[in-house]
């Protein structure tokens, strides 16, 4: 492996380590080729940047590398050094350690059948010693999941820390984490993790691995808005090891079909996994066998090598998503690895494309670690980047999005279509009718414009393969979403324009009406604060895409609240203008939604979560200390709902 060079996250992260570090004089020895020749100090460092890059989610070696490259050469060199049984820490900023109500320990790892057949010799020589029969003896094989280990005791979630001391990540919880299966609270160990399926379908454009979301779900400042809806479809959960899926078998079985069983066990869940746990389950066995200050002695995760080759790109293939990203498709020379012909991978964006000069004529090294979806590891030999000028669906001119090349054309993008009505409908969010498996049918019809569904008559619906019923209504579904009043901010981020979501759409209504904001130019958004050059131009040329469109579906007469403009905020007497209020728990006097639309109406700024600036904190019901005392600490004013009422009169 030649010199790493690093990326932004894992520069932070290793500045996180320790802010000292020069990342001159680290790059000038991360290089797994010339171990031998690093001193005692610099071999520690580069397992510790090794790790921390690993927990940010943007690691800068396998595991098979950290385990028998740097931690075998500390182990040649210095058998009883300390890092050999120290549990590697997953540390969060800012955050104080708690003693653990139980210790957790990391796991002994193979790579190899043979490593397993080692340590199951250990299991039968220790049963001997204690007079437990062969027969007795049976293992429970489980998936390893790959995510953030952490322990519920049922009150308090804690990180694994160093094993004996954690970090409080109960706020997981408060945020709407939820336990996987519907489980109950207080399993013990378990790990957090984001659904596959989902992660692939929805976030894999954003992020570029599951383990940035899992930091992200127990970071101590705002969570993205992307992880907390991910948090609220239920996709992010805590998964108790009590509680996952496994075979368990007498371990003869285990070892005559090892092969098909790790397989069963790697597709048993619907999360990342790395590897598959064995364990002893007879307790005088766990007992007697006990622990190493690192690894129960019982246990052995068994991890499937890496393998990996140097390609070379034939072609960069773009493809709209659905959501008007452009994915970067390497297609490749077809190359074999652990077991499967590899043709094609993706890119993870065009940035990538750009910045490592990935083209026609580069070598990438690929990898594949076995039954895991191909991915570029690194470019060995650049090539002029191949570049899309534009959308490959619609032809529309590409904008650059943060690391992404996306299509503004949210109207008229056939690759979009579909996304762009079932964005609108669930935004507009006052219809239950028009949910994905509708709008995938009507587009199987033709319908691809939201005025187009407005237009559908009751009678004409069951043309399209709905029942009588169904059909009238879902007429007046629409007819309804019309009537029940919307406010404008959440009807003009209902057209999916880039960089309009509902907080940019609400600062621009503050200071221009709907229909003015169509003329606004860069620079006259740019003057509101909050805005960006770069923003303000995606955000003209979005809107221009959806104009037609807009007016179209405005003109029909929807019942609108208008946002206050800035001015009239000002100018309130009401005791909350101008403050900065959040909202937590569960409402007693009207749901949370209504409870923040008033207070806007009164001149507060609504926010999501607590920070410095917060100026009060309402609670309602099922609101954890923590949080309190957190916010208190900041400076914030917490009220119940009913002194917050009393508050505003």
């Amino acid at each position: 492996m030649s010199k790493i060079e690093f990326n932004k996250e894992q520069l932070a992260a290793i500045q996180f380590l320790n802010p000292s570090y020069s990342t001159e004089d680290i790059q000038s020895f991360v290089n797994l080729e010339n171990l031998n020749n690093l001193s005692k100090d610099k071999l520690l460092l580069v397992l510790d940047i090794a790790n921390a890059c690993y927990r940010s989610g943007f690691p800068i070696v396998t595991d098979n590398e950290y385990d028998n490259k740097l931690l075998k050469e500390l182990k040649a060199r210095y058998p009883q050094h300390s890092y050999m049984y120290k549990v590697e820490e997953e540390p969060l900023k800012d955050s104080k350690t708690v003693t653990l109500p139980k210790r957790m320990l990391s796991t002994e790892k193979a790579y190899t059948k043979e490593d397993i057949e080692k340590w199951l010799k250990r299991i039968l020589k220790a049963a001997q010693e204690i007079n437990v029969p062969e027969q007795d003896i049976e293992l429970r094989v489980t998936p390893k999941l790959d995510g953030y280990a952490a322990f519920d005791d049922g009150t308090t979630l804690y990180t694994r820390g160093d094993g004996h001391r954690g970090q409080d990540i109960t706020r997981a919880f408060e945020r709407g984490l939820k336990v996987a299966n519907n489980g109950d609270r207080g399993l013990g160990p378990g790990e957090i993790v984001i659904k596959k399926s989902y992660f692939d379908k929805e976030l894999s454009n954003i992020f570029e691995n599951s383990r940035n979301i899992q930091a992200a779900i127990i970071a101590e400042k705002k969570v993205d808005e992307n992880v907390q809806k991910a948090i609220d479809d239920g996709a992010c959960v805590f998964y108790p090891f009590a509680q996952i899926e496994n075979k368990t078998a007498h371990f003869s079985e285990i070892v005559e079909n090892f092969e098909s069983i790790v397989e069963e066990m790697w597709n048993a869940v619907d999360f990342d996994v790395d590897g598959v746990i064995l364990e002893t389950t007879h307790s005088l066995l766990k007992e007697h066998m006990g622990a190493t200050r690192k690894n129960h002695r019982w246990q052995i995760a068994f991890k499937v090598n890496e393998e990996s080759a140097e390609v070379e790109v034939k072609n960069i293939i773009p493809q709209t998503s659905r959501t008007g990203r452009i994915s970067p498709v390497a297609e490749l020379v077809p190359t074999k690895l652990s077991g499967a012909t590899i043709s094609r991978v993706t890119v993870h964006h065009y940035n990538m494309v750009k910045t490592k000069k990935i083209g026609p004529g580069a070598i990438v090294q690929l990898v594949r670690s076995g039954l895991v979806i191909p991915k570029i590891e690194g470019v060995i030999e650049e090539a002029e980047p191949q570049l899309p000028e534009s959308c490959p669906s619609c032809g529309s001119h590409l904008l650059w999005e943060s690391d992404h090349l996306i299509c503004p054309n949210k109207s008229d993008c056939p690759a979009q279509t579909e996304n762009t009505l079932i964005h609108f409908f669930k935004t507009l969010g006052n219809n239950d009718g028009f949910g994905p498996k509708v709008i995938e049918k009507l587009s199987n019809f033709g319908i691809k414009h939201i005025h187009e569904i407005y237009e559908i008559k009751a009678h004409q619906f069951a043309s399209y393969g709905f029942g009588d019923k169904t059909s009238q209504n879902l007429f007046d579904q629409l007819q309804a979403s019309k009537e029940i009043q919307v406010e404008d901010w959440r009807f003009l981020s209902a057209f999916g324009v880039s960089r309009l979501g509902g907080g940019n759409c609400e600062k621009l209504l503050q200071h221009h009406s709907l229909v003015e904001l169509f003329d606004l130019s860069a620079e006259e958004i740019v003057k509101i604060d909050g805005f960006a050059q770069i923003s303000a131009e995606a955000i003209v040329e979005g809107l221009a895409n959806v104009k037609e469109e807009f007016f179209k579906v405005y003109e029909l007469a929807f019942n609108l609240a208008i946002t206050p403009k800035e001015s009239e905020r000002e100018d309130s007497d009401s005791p909350i203008a101008g403050a900065v209020v959040v909202f937590t728990g569960s409402m007693q006097q009207g749901s949370r939604g209504d409870m923040e639309k008033h207070a806007k109406s009164l001149g507060a700024k609504v926010a999501k979560s607590v920070t410095g600036k917060t100026t009060y904190l309402v609670t309602g019901e099922k609101v954890g200390e923590t949080k309190i005392n957190d916010a208190r600490d900041k400076g914030v004013k917490v009220l119940t709902e009913q002194e917050y009422l009393d508050f505003i009169g």
